[in-house]
């Protein structure tokens, strides 16, 4: 279920980014700026992304503690 829901949301984003960067290039000055910075963020993102993947001490404190 939560995979799902997580699959669910990354399309979501991805069709929110792509109309986004569609919309964007009406202004090209603008458009330009926005680039960057959604490159900058994605950038971010993936980083984020990989370090949770990689973290064991993150797998075993989610499966540990009790909500």
């Amino acid at each position: 279920m939560e995979k799902t829901a997580y699959l669910i949301l990354i399309i979501v984003a991805i069709i929110w980014i792509i109309a986004w960067v569609v919309g964007m290039f009406e202004n090209v000055w603008l458009g330009i700026i926005g680039l960057v910075t959604i490159i900058g963020l994605g950038l971010l993102f993936v980083k984020a992304l990989t370090d949770r993947l990689a973290s064991k001490k993150d797998d075993k404190y989610s499966r540990d503690v009790k909500e």
